[in-house]
């Protein structure tokens, strides 16, 4: 914990700051920050689940099902507030809180384990200090999923296998994308068998292998439930398509940049996303130049992949990645190379940026984050 304590610290920093501005904006529009923060958007979706339980019938209602949310995030609320007697909406707000910074954790252990300490401190600040980063403290799931994910990148690249795929297990009943981090995981241990397949050591292989195996079995174990409530092995999908959430390889991604750079005069916010959507891309190119290890290639690629190739809603798209920390590598190695007032200036300009987007995001954008 001490070895990390300057990237909580900067995280902390990053965030308070984005979170003082925010509640001062909402004052001035007399806006309810709470219920922002706490109860808005898919942070009622999961209230509602964690009171009420799952729908037990398909419908035919568009962007209606619950079962579309994954469970994770609603069973830790509801133990919870068995735990602790407070309202549903303040133990989803905590447990995000809590959960970003044990990713902010996660990923200065990431960052610190392949290119050094200072690199690793920069990666959790610019994380903070994304545009979308005020989701990380509303009640939603992109604090507890880049939780899991950081660290079972980390049990990855220590060799931990068992703990990276019970992690992962878990990163998959949190998000639908949670099937990338378990991809990354399964096909990195199973590489490591294959290369070790002459070694003695059996028990380290076992491990190996248990890794591969558990890392899946969040998301598959939801996924198959929700078909067997429904009735229909597709059900699952079935919900998805009820959400317009189908795979179309990225054309429906590719029409709306179009329109929006090249025919419309786009709001702020969609601008601010197509912005993320294309720098993501950028960034991930230059991780496979700068040869990332193999997993966190494979999670972030698998992640833009599924991200960008959805014809579903376009707004989300910029929260959907937050959690594909890695691609901001190539900048923290950069800014950990460059000058200390150099690495404060950039650092310090992202987070007074993600500020405004935050505030802007829930205070004038009229739709959810």
């Amino acid at each position: 914990m001490r070895h990390a304590s300057p990237a909580l610290l900067a995280y902390a920093a990053v965030r308070l700051f984005g979170a003082l501005v925010f509640s001062l904006w909402a004052r001035r529009e007399q806006r309810d920050v709470w219920h922002l923060l706490a109860e808005s958007w898919d942070c009622d979706w999961y209230l509602k689940i964690a009171d009420k339980g799952y729908a037990h019938t398909l419908g035919t209602q568009i962007d209606a099902n619950n079962l579309a949310f994954f469970p994770l995030h609603p069973l830790l609320i509801r133990a919870g507030t068995v735990i602790v007697p407070e309202p549903r909406g303040a133990v989803g707000l905590a447990i995000a809180v809590t959960c970003s910074f044990l990713a902010a954790w996660g990923i200065f252990a990431v960052g610190d384990r392949l290119y050094g300490r200072r690199t690793g401190v920069l990666l959790a600040a610019l994380w903070g200090s994304l545009p979308i980063a005020l989701v990380q403290w509303m009640g939603y799931t992109e604090s507890l999923f880049t939780a899991l994910t950081a660290w079972a990148l980390y049990a990855v690249l220590t060799g931990r296998w068992i703990w990276a795929g019970s992690l992962a297990a878990l990163a998959g009943l949190t998000r639908p994308t949670g099937v990338a981090l378990a991809a990354a995981v399964s096909l990195t241990a199973l590489l490591a068998l294959w290369r070790t397949r002459r070694a003695e050591g059996g028990d380290s292989r076992v491990r190996t292998l248990l890794g591969a195996l558990l890392a899946p079995l969040g998301w598959l174990s939801y996924v198959g439930w929700v078909g067997f409530r429904l009735g229909r092995w597709d059900g699952y999908f079935a919900v998805q398509k009820l959400w317009r959430n189908e795979w179309d390889g990225g054309v429906a991604t590719l029409r709306t940049m179009y329109d929006l750079l090249a025919v419309q005069r786009p709001q702020l916010f969609l601008t601010m996303v197509t912005a993320t959507l294309l720098a993501s891309v950028a960034l991930f190119v230059l991780s496979v130049a700068d040869r990332q290890p193999l997993p966190l290639l494979v999670f972030t690629g698998l992640l833009l992949l599924i991200v960008l190739g959805s014809k579903g809603v376009y707004f989300p798209r910029a929260r959907f990645l937050l959690p594909g920390f890695p691609l901001l590598l190539p900048l923290a190695a950069a800014l950990a190379r460059a000058r200390t007032h150099v690495a404060v200036t950039v650092t310090v300009a992202a987070a007074v940026t993600s500020a405004a987007f935050g505030g802007h995001m829930l205070l004038a954008w009229m739709g959810p984050p």
